[in-house]
């Protein structure tokens, strides 16, 4: 196992093979070791890349030890918490391989599922990256793995419920979320994939560019989708590809903080591809309508925090 910092990068490179996987860690736990060695399996896997945003639990020793999938990892020590964006394109300029899996270290392959979509980018040049079918933890769909773009109109309806319209009214009322629409048979365009997991082209990149490392976290993948259709690459959604992801792992103790940089990331992605779509005037309530969200729910976060210390045993016997 190579360990982080300059020398990292000047490591020898393994022969080229179809697959490198760039992972950014951040107290992901076990799961990361999870993660990775499922990774390890994968007969098209070359370097895996743990590109870690200064975790400071026990994740990075749960790194698998046995030397099958131990001589393909590469250990990129940050030292600082600098984003999934940038942390995703400080791996990458640690791979070789002519197609990256950007994978998050909550999430587990299934067998075969990265070869199904290395076979899918073989037979499709014009696809610039495709996605699995991204399942929770009790096998249902997960929220995110295929979608529209999400515009300022559809995420209003998404923000405030609207969506529960749907069934009497889906022409208006449709969210930008698709995973109660019928699950295709085949690889399917869509407009946008989920970043826990995506396999991605390695000369679309060298075309579209990397993640934009103005996002913190969130948002930075429909960021890449969009570009990456502006630029004429197909975004594909691939279902008989199955990922299980654990979503939210390393988020769960900051939620205020999370919610901040989601708003804040949507805020970026609308200001950057629709100021120029709709009226001027408009945009400022857009953004007004996304604080005004972020506030209602930190206020929740918050609220519940509160009644968990009011309602603890020590807290009664105060």
């Amino acid at each position: 196992m190579n360990l982080g910092g300059p020398s990292v990068e000047s490591t020898d490179m393994q022969p080229a093979t179809p697959c490198d996987a760039v992972i950014v860690n951040y107290n992901a736990g076990e799961l990361l070791g999870r993660c990775v060695g499922a990774l390890g399996e994968v007969q098209a896997m070359g370097r895996i890349i743990v590109s870690d945003n200064g975790s400071n639990d026990a994740s990075l020793k749960a790194l698998p030890s046995n030397r099958t999938v131990a001589e393909k990892i590469v250990l990129r020590l940050n030292h600082a918490n600098l984003g999934f964006g940038r942390a995703c394109n400080i791996g990458y300029t640690l791979t070789q391989a002519p197609y990256l899996l950007f994978i998050n270290p909550d999430c587990i392959v299934q067998p075969d599922s990265v070869e199904r979509l290395i076979t899918v980018l073989e037979q499709h040049p014009d696809m610039g990256m495709v996605g699995p079918m991204i399942l929770n933890p009790d096998g249902s769909e997960q929220v995110g793995a295929r979608r529209t773009t999400p515009t300022p109109g559809r995420a209003f309806i998404k923000a405030f419920g609207l969506s529960r319209a749907a069934a009497a009214l889906p022409g208006l009322f449709k969210d930008f979320n698709l995973q109660n629409e019928p699950v295709p048979t085949q690889p399917t365009d869509v407009d946008a994939i989920s970043g826990a997991c995506m396999l991605v082209r390695r000369t679309a990149i060298d075309q579209v560019g990397l993640f934009d490392e103005g996002y913190f976290m969130h948002c930075e993948d429909l960021d890449w989708c969009m570009r990456f259709r502006l630029a004429g690459w197909r975004v594909v959604f691939v279902p008989d590809a199955v990922v299980m992801h654990e979503k939210g792992v390393s988020s769960r103790s900051r939620p205020v903080f999370v919610e901040w940089h989601k708003h804040r990331g949507m805020a970026r992605y609308y200001r950057k591809f629709f100021s120029s779509r709709y009226p001027l005037i408009l945009m400022p309530f857009v953004m007004l309508a996304i604080w005004a969200r972020f506030g209602a729910v930190a206020l929740r976060h918050l609220s519940r925090r509160l009644m968990g210390v009011l309602s603890s045993p020590g807290a009664a016997r105060g």
